[in-house]
């Protein structure tokens, strides 16, 4: 009789213990810790929010999601330069259990294409261009070849404003409801590889994978609560 398989973790000796929660659990917890305080500046566009507000923003953008139908397990792709709004996406499609798709800002039409149909994206959260890419009609151009993207959504765009403006009208107990369900182990993020010697290949994340990565590459940089990080490619420029 098969085994289910089961999770497992292979771990050095360490004083500190790895993280067990999700990603969208430790953000809540961090907002309540520090809410007054600046959580994200977007230096470029003279934007900033404290974590109180990006919070407000997040939680808006997971539920435009769910009234868009995205439920946990889903892809998102999100193809786009360094900006606030990949922040947000991040963080929102974790809050629903939905798998966020890095989608690489060099990407030709053929690769777009590729990812599109091996990743099963549903929906796409883009940039209208990127310095001499056309994302909009390269997205536009590869549909008709790639059956499962039901939803575009260009960033400052009209379907983009209407997923945060339906969010805000949304019960925020609603993403209660969704946490419950979710766990540290549940695929969280998938990630692609350069491909030089052929397609990408997909690698997929969990909570676990991704918050342990970063909290340990926090203590690695010596990083407390008053420290800030600049991010600054790849940009608009």
């Amino acid at each position: 009789m098969p085994v289910a398989p089961v999770p497992s973790y292979a771990s050095g000796v360490s004083a500190v213990a790895l993280l067990g929660d999700t990603i969208g659990g430790n953000f809540d917890r961090t907002v309540r810790a520090f809410g007054d305080r600046d959580a994200l500046v977007d230096r470029a566009a003279g934007r900033r929010w404290t974590y109180r507000e990006l919070a407000d923003d997040v939680n808006a953008l997971a539920l435009g999601l769910v009234d868009a139908g995205i439920a946990k397990g889903d892809r998102v792709g999100i193809w786009a330069p360094n900006c606030a709004e990949w922040t947000l996406t991040q963080y929102a499609t974790a809050k629903i259990g939905a798998i966020l798709v890095n989608i690489n800002p060099a990407y030709r039409s053929h690769e777009l294409e590729f990812v599109l149909n091996q990743a099963g994206i549903r929906l796409i959260v883009a940039a209208e261009r990127f310095k001499t890419s056309d994302y909009a009609g390269m997205i536009e151009a590869a549909r008709p070849k790639c059956p499962a993207l039901e939803q575009v959504v260009l960033l400052g765009g009209d379907a983009w404003n209407s997923l945060l403006d339906k969010g805000k009208r949304g019960d925020v107990a609603k993403l209660d409801e969704i946490s419950a369900t979710l766990t540290a182990d549940d695929p969280i993020n998938i990630q692609y590889t350069s491909g030089t010697t052929g397609f990408p290949k997909g690698a997929t994340l969990s909570h676990h994978n991704i918050l342990n990565n970063g909290f340990f590459v926090g203590e690695l940089c010596g990083y407390t609560e008053a420290d800030r990080v600049c991010i600054p490619v790849p940009f608009y420029q």
